[in-house]
């Protein structure tokens, strides 16, 4: 069971970059999770029981995800910002080992890894999300991301789960690939 106290989604959607509009808006849907951290303020070696967490979040939030986007998604990442009572493997716990399959049953397949970022921090920290082309990994078109916070999260025993989905990658890539 999760012991969740905020879920919180939001809709960013960018028009233009530098004065020049796009052609067409990308929407990246962000759904961030606070939940307590079972094993705050104790070392355990088997964190086992954070892997389902991570899929209930994955179902519960994949969809509604997908659907504020209101086109296909191509591109996602997620990331875990725990409280400074835990660890990052406690994050990575949440998202690595089965969050993925619900994001991309969300999305309609995914061949490419979901890019991730952990870290520990104190309340009101952001964490910037990595975002890439759900099939391509090399995509460079598609390398962005989206700093996300919460205001009184993640307290000292929580963990704050994020998890994005985006129509486009950035307004206007000019990097390409390396040419060597």
């Amino acid at each position: 069971m999760i012991d969740i106290r905020r879920i919180i989604t939001m809709r960013d959607v960018i028009h233009s970059e530098m004065g020049q509009p796009l052609a067409r808006p990308i929407t990246r849907a962000v759904g961030l999770v606070v939940i307590a951290n079972p094993f705050a303020g104790r070392f355990s070696e088997d964190i086992r029981s954070l892997y389902p967490v991570g899929r209930a979040i994955g179902e519960r939030l994949s969809g509604d995800l997908r659907a504020l986007l209101g086109g296909p998604a191509v591109a996602y990442g997620k990331a875990a910002l725990v409280g400074a009572n835990g660890e990052k493997e406690h994050g990575g716990a949440c998202i690595h080992p089965m969050l993925g399959r619900p994001m991309r049953e969300a999305v309609g397949g995914g061949k490419a890894l979901i890019p991730s970022n952990v870290k520990v921090a104190g309340v009101g920290a952001s964490i910037d999300v990595p975002i890439g082309h759900k099939d391509d990994v090399w995509s460079f078109d598609h390398f962005d991301t989206i700093t996300v916070a919460v205001d009184d999260a993640p307290r000292a025993d929580e963990i704050i789960v994020a998890l994005v989905l985006a129509d486009g990658g950035r307004p206007f890539p000019r990097c390409g690939s390396s040419p060597v």
